[in-house]
């Protein structure tokens, strides 16, 4: 090099340091900063969905709790596998979040051939937020008034009674699904585009009966349109207390209350993974934050730990393989 070219190129080389700064700041700061920018939240399912409508809920807590904003991304395809497979590929700094359930770590590695995401491998569960549970409707001018006399006619006829659902593999299906199992009777399914259509075709009468979410069924059985025969819960819902559990009426082993959680990237940092335990901690605390659930239709369900809520995913896993594999339902 020229003499007289060095100090032009020494000039370039400290331009360019200079400019690597803010990003080798950044990469180096310590976990305890976080946030200093706003998190992405994940959404594996529609705007309007109960997993939207605690997304939402989720993202306004956090914003407030946290100080940035928290805005919600909806990835409502392939029951939620684009969703986790979008959030299992991002960088592992706190920044994006993931709404998860039963759907997306127990129920799609069984109805999948294969999935962009491995539940157990891929993500830190943060916690559980609350659960929904199922009830079983049909139409007000069906012949059926009791999970008995229902049962009964499918004993009579097998695969004749109907039931719909929003999709294979979703908690519609399997609801039914278990049902015919425990109850060994045979029912034919009838899968719908998503749980509107599928309510709509039970409110009709094209298919004898369905399971759909209580907070999206509760305007139908109370305006006389919908018959409630049973709910899928532990105990009965505060929403249908006359309605008695799938357990009272000889199913012991029968429930289906679906949790809604949140998760991130594995190898995020402890000390981010703590504060986010903390934030979502603090929100389920707030008397207020309660009320809000259960205004909009959600149960709240024991305090899991981030440490409790793999050995949980496990065992959802385990158990609702057995109900899907014997169910025979695959998603291709």
């Amino acid at each position: 090099m020229d003499q007289s070219d060095l100090p032009a190129a020494l000039t370039r080389r400290a331009a360019f340091a200079a400019a690597l700064l803010p990003l080798a700041a950044q990469a180096q700061a310590p976990a305890s900063a976080w946030p200093t920018r706003p998190i992405t939240l994940i959404a594996p399912l529609a705007a309007g969905s109960s997993v939207d409508i605690m997304a939402r809920l989720l993202a306004e807590q956090w914003a407030q709790r946290l100080g940035v904003p928290v805005p919600v991304e909806n990835r409502p395809a392939a029951n939620g596998t684009v969703a986790l497979g979008q959030a299992a590929r991002a960088a592992p700094d706190g920044y994006t979040a993931v709404i998860t359930g039963q759907t997306s770590v127990a129920f799609n590695p069984h109805l999948y051939a294969t999935l962009p995401y491995d539940p157990f491998r891929d993500f830190a569960y943060i916690g559980r937020i609350a659960g929904v549970s199922n009830a079983l409707v049909v139409r007000a001018a069906s012949p059926f008034r009791s999970l008995e006399e229902l049962l009964a006619a499918a004993r009579a006829q097998p695969g004749r009674l109907t039931y719909s659902s929003g999709g294979v593999g979703s908690t519609h299906h399997l609801s039914s699904a278990l049902l015919a199992q425990q109850a060994q009777v045979e029912f034919t399914h009838v899968p719908y585009r998503g749980a509107p259509q599928g309510i709509l075709a039970a409110q009709t009468g094209e298919v004898d009966f369905a399971y759909f979410n209580i907070s999206t069924l509760l305007t139908g059985i109370r305006s006389g349109a919908l018959r409630p025969l049973a709910v899928t819960s532990a105990a009965r819902s505060p929403f249908l207390p006359d309605v008695p559990t799938m357990r009272e009426q000889g199913f012991p082993n029968y429930e289906m209350t679906t949790w809604i959680g949140v998760a991130t990237m594995a190898a995020t940092p402890a000390p981010i993974l703590g504060r986010m335990e903390q934030a979502l901690g603090a929100m389920l605390d707030d008397p207020a934050v309660q009320r809000r659930l259960g205004e909009l239709g959600f149960e709240m369900l024991p305090r899991l730990s981030a440490a409790e809520m793999l050995p949980l995913i496990r065992a959802e896993h385990a158990r609702w393989g057995a109900v899907i594999r014997a169910s025979g339902a695959r998603v291709e």
